[in-house]
């Protein structure tokens, strides 16, 4: 996963950045369930993504292993300008960014563990934040960095898989009710990979800068190529993948 020092300013989208103009007769203002005889009871709404991608380290998995493990170091700076706070020895509060999905405003915070390295595998998982109750939404992540080490033309070489799992549940205000479940579903979905996309392809250039910095090695040929798919349980197409 990657960031490189541009801001984030995408982070902030109006709904007509996701999924354009309301239909005629929809109305996204919160006083729309005033104009429903049975709004119904609150629910959730869950939008889920699935993601994977690919950076190389020019080094061996030892020494890629030691750098992940020494995250107090590296998260902060490689995550920036998202902000984080440690909250335990292995945990981080990680603030995204504010958006919106149908004139609907959240600003997800999420708590996050960072595993030591396990032969050769490395997770980040969702864990609660301590005194933090979220407002209205839950997130649950899960993040497998699998390294394997190669050895081309004999300098070793790390290439890092990574797959994400990644789904928020946000409870639902009545006045949504008044909109097709399928328009407000489609609308999260593609919001969320909107973010995931934009965020992962900048925090894997920044970790591999970083790395490549801290320890004053060259930098692999594959750093000005990234690869990334979406829903990467099913076969990868073209539109799948960003390099």
């Amino acid at each position: 996963m990657s960031f490189s020092p541009e801001t984030c300013g995408p982070f902030w989208m109006g709904a007509a950045d996701v999924v354009g103009d309301a239909p005629t007769g929809m109305a996204l203002d919160p006083q729309a369930k005033s104009q429903s005889a049975d709004p119904g009871p609150e629910e959730t709404l869950l939008f889920e993504g699935r993601y994977a991608g690919q950076m190389d380290m020019a080094a061996d998995v030892g020494t890629v292993g030691q750098y992940l493990n020494g995250h107090r170091c590296w998260f902060p700076r490689c995550a920036h300008p998202m902000q984080v706070s440690p909250i335990s020895d292995h945990g981080y509060a990680l603030v995204v960014g504010r958006f919106s999905v149908l004139g609907y405003e959240v600003e997800p915070q999420v708590g996050l563990y960072l595993s030591p390295l396990d032969h050769g595998i490395y997770r980040i998982d969702t864990m609660p934040i301590p005194g933090y109750v979220p407002p209205g939404y839950d997130v649950n992540f899960q993040s497998v960095l699998t390294l394997r080490e190669e050895h081309p033309q004999g300098a070793p070489l790390t290439q890092v898989d990574w797959t994400l799992t990644l789904t928020v549940g946000i409870h639902k205000p009545r006045f949504l009710n008044a909109l097709p479940q399928a328009l407000v579903k489609a609308s999260g979905d593609k919001l969320l990979n909107q973010v995931v996309r934009q965020v992962s392809k900048r925090l894997t250039r920044k970790v591999q800068e970083d790395f490549h910095h801290t320890r004053c090695l060259p930098l692999p040929e594959s750093y000005h190529r990234h690869h990334f798919w979406s829903h990467w349980g099913k076969t990868p197409n073209r539109q799948d993948v960003e390099t």
